[in-house]
């Protein structure tokens, strides 16, 4: 279940889930949208994923659990990002939950990412993933 304040994005994709789903979980695609990070995960639930890349010109690698991994419905993983400057303990993990419904444009894409620890940071959070799913909506319905 998802803990403390919650940040919420939606976009509709034309085109149907399992393209958007391929988009997803496609190292190369993630990396045009999802700002140039280079993700690794074998995409197994329990298993880890890893993000890398630079957020305004400074390195980073966030590390995360895959929770759940069900195609092209449900995607979620657990976040932690070091760069927010606390430790890496579970409760300052976010849990991020991707689902993907069949709608009259083709795909509605709704991302929800949990534990934000004020309205200034849920805020935040939802416009980057406002952001990056408006990138995923160009990078698929481009292609």
């Amino acid at each position: 279940t998802m803990k403390g304040l919650v940040a919420k994005a939606t976009t509709d994709i034309v085109a149907p889930p399992e393209r958007v789903w391929n988009a997803l979980t496609d190292p190369a695609a993630i990396k045009q949208y999802y700002f140039g990070t280079t993700l690794e995960s074998s995409w197994k639930p329990g298993t880890p994923i890893t993000f890398k890349g630079v957020w305004q010109g400074r390195a980073y690698e966030d590390t995360g659990v895959i929770m759940n991994f069900d195609p092209p419905r449900m995607l979620a993983y657990t976040h932690f990002s070091p760069l927010m400057g606390k430790p890496d303990k579970p409760e300052n993990h976010h849990l991020v939950t991707i689902t993907l419904e069949p709608s009259k444009k083709g795909t509605r894409v709704t991302l929800e990412q949990d534990n934000n620890d004020s309205e200034e940071a849920r805020s935040r959070s939802q416009k980057n993933w406002e952001m990056m799913l408006s990138g995923l909506k160009k990078v698929v319905e481009e292609h």
